[in-house]
């Protein structure tokens, strides 16, 4: 666990935001070959020099015709299918949830995967967030609404809020335009410091493990609600 923040007086934390795919779910989508699938190799290639921090897909196709989005959106939703069918709940995700419990701090969910995939999460491992967003909810991350919508929904400040993910570009990005704390889930040590200084992207901790979050806000913040 590295803390890349130094903080001398304990902030209150009152709710946990987490990502989906990747955070609370093993990562199964091959988002490259997805990626390839829309895009096609070339711009795939351009693209991806020209945002080494990761592509934003949705985006991206946003401007292109209905019948192309469609097309788009159906490789898209089969990738995400198969995602499903592998669906695996990331280790100590129950146990931080059971934490967070104990504390009686809030947990919710949003993800720029669709609203089935987080229903059927719920229903297979019976660990509830709420509110939990999918794309349906626009506009989604990194827009700071969605994490706004659900400080807004719990009554509480976005700085007495974490924001949990995997994705600097999205997460991270999402969590800090909203005003919160953000802690960066990288299991494979994918980000580098100069990921951080390029982006502007600077999460308050960064962890390899969930099990690594439990030790983080008992020592960096006030847990009493």
């Amino acid at each position: 666990m590295a803390n890349l923040t130094t903080t001398t007086v304990k902030s209150r934390l009152r709710g946990v935001v987490f990502d989906m795919d990747g955070t609370l779910t093993v990562p199964v989508i091959d988002f490259a070959a997805m990626y390839r699938a829309v895009l096609g190799e070339d711009k795939y290639k351009r693209i991806k020099k020209e945002s080494p921090t990761g592509i934003d897909i949705l985006h991206h196709i946003e401007s292109w015709s209905p019948d192309k989005q469609q097309k788009a959106y159906e490789i898209i939703a089969d990738y995400e299918q198969q995602g499903i069918d592998k669906l695996q709940i990331m280790p100590g995700a129950a146990e931080l949830c059971g934490f967070l419990d104990s504390r009686n701090i809030k947990r919710g969910l949003i993800t720029r995967n669709v609203k089935k995939a987080i229903d059927i999460f719920h229903q297979r491992f019976e660990v509830i967030f709420s509110p939990a967003l999918g794309r349906e909810f626009r506009p989604y991350k990194p827009n700071p609404d969605p994490l706004l919508h659900i400080c807004s929904a719990w009554d509480i400040q976005p700085n007495e809020v974490m924001m949990v993910g995997d994705s600097l570009k999205d997460d991270v990005a999402c969590g800090k335009r909203a005003g919160a704390f953000t802690c960066l889930l990288d299991e494979t040590g994918r980000y580098k410091p100069d990921d951080f200084s390029v982006s502007g992207l600077h999460p308050d901790f960064k962890v390899e493990t969930l099990s690594e979050i439990q030790n983080i806000l008992e020592t960096n913040f006030d847990l009493n609600a």
